[in-house]
């Protein structure tokens, strides 16, 4: 099974505008201009958006190939319809949907091509107010969805939470076949589960959201009821060797496949440890700008794209560097890249480890000269051991 449908994204995290590309990734051999970008309104990572506002995409020339716009709320999807103009120039929303819900938040996916024939993509993500003193968590995975043995039920709270115990209390994690699941808490805004070891397939799990009422601080009550139900599919480890420039890919503990790679270069290197794949993006933009670099590249069409941590690193499909750099040096900025083709496809390495992926799927670099990740860079609990992570429990 594959795993399109996009994750439900509680952090809201940059999804498209990361950088991790490789050192000879800039195209025409300068960054784009930003007037070429895709426009979209909201801003991205926008917060408490009110009501009244109206989402719009447009591209200053060119035209917009698609614009796909979902409201996320209670680990649930809903499309938001809308249609693009007659000139291609721009997208907005139809009748009802005009208007924003509250507590919820939203992604726009969108893709343009420009006057000179350029496929570009853009993904951002905004959330609506929430009315009054409530507060409400925005969680992962997604309802009815099926997920990679790695998965983390991972929730991030609008608001502060002082009272931790009372709020931990009132989220119920469970398994069938039983294991124990214990929470951990990463300051004051966001709350994790796992089990001591990765799901056992076929595992079904139940998360039982009770803070209608509950007082997570001085005042600020919660107001969600919900269950939420996924089921684990098979297991599927990945284990990059930085040194090596391979991926070793295993099912169920079998050796699938052997991937040559490329990783982060010797100043710019790959994060060690265990990453989860959060989410998963055909095409998407990859900007050095956002995250801290002087504008060596900016690469609007990275095909295949799997984010691995919330900070940026992503394991992505690679067209622009030489077909000998994968299996035999380390070029990107922090990235694991595999070989692909300009608009992707199935049939290279990147496309084959792309529809194969599910959101949930772990990925363990090894041998990187880098530091290991941080358990709160995206789903890295499994850094943590057991003891350490049943201590952050406020129910202990």
């Amino acid at each position: 099974m594959t795993a399109r449908s996009g994750l439900l994204a509680v952090l809201a995290v940059l999804a498209v505008l990361t950088g991790c590309s490789g050192t000879d990734s800039i195209i025409g051999g300068k960054p784009r201009s930003p007037q070429e970008a895709i426009r979209i309104t909201p801003r991205d990572g926008a917060e408490n958006v009110a009501p009244d506002t109206r989402v719009e995409v447009t591209v200053p020339d060119g035209r917009l190939e698609s614009v796909e716009v979902t409201r996320i709320e209670d680990a649930q999807e809903q499309e938001v319809r809308g249609l693009i103009a007659r000139d291609g120039r721009s997208w907005s929303p139809q009748g009802v949907a005009g208007r924003l819900g509250p507590a919820a938040k939203y992604s726009i996916d969108a893709v343009a091509v420009d006057g000179a024939g350029h496929r570009s993509a853009r993904h951002t993500t905004f959330s609506t107010a929430v009315p009054g003193h409530g507060f409400i968590g925005y969680f992962k995975p997604e309802n009815r969805s099926t997920v990679g043995t790695g998965m983390i039920v991972s929730f991030e709270f609008n608001r502060p939470v002082t009272r931790r115990a009372a709020v931990q209390r009132a989220i119920r994690v469970t398994a069938d076949p039983a294991v124990e699941v214990a929470g951990h808490w990463f300051g004051d805004n966001r709350l994790d589960f796992r089990p001591a070891a990765y799901w056992r397939p076929g595992t079904r799990v139940t998360v039982e959201v009770g803070l209608r009422d509950v007082e997570g601080a001085p005042g600020v009550y919660g107001s969600q009821r919900k269950t939420i139900r996924f089921t684990v599919g098979r297991e599927q480890v990945s284990r990059v060797d930085a040194a090596a420039h391979t991926m070793e890919v295993r099912r169920d503990g079998q050796l699938v496949s052997t991937v040559p790679i490329t990783a982060g270069s010797a100043t710019t290197t790959t994060y060690n440890g265990k990453m989860v794949v959060s989410e998963m993006h055909e095409v998407t933009r990859m900007d050095g700008r956002t995250v801290g670099f002087g504008g060596e590249y900016d690469i609007k069409d990275v095909p295949h794209a799997l984010r691995l941590t919330q900070s940026g690193t992503f394991l992505h499909g690679n067209y622009w560097s030489d077909e000998d750099v994968f299996g035999s040096a380390n070029v990107s900025h922090g990235c694991i890249g595999l070989r692909d083709v300009q608009g992707g496809s199935g049939s290279t390495p990147a496309g084959w480890f792309f529809d194969r992926t599910l959101i949930g799927d772990v990925v363990e670099v090894v041998n990187s000269k880098d530091k290991k990740v941080a358990p709160d860079n995206g789903l890295g609990g499994w850094n943590m051991d057991w003891a350490r992570w049943k201590a952050g429990s406020a129910l202990r």
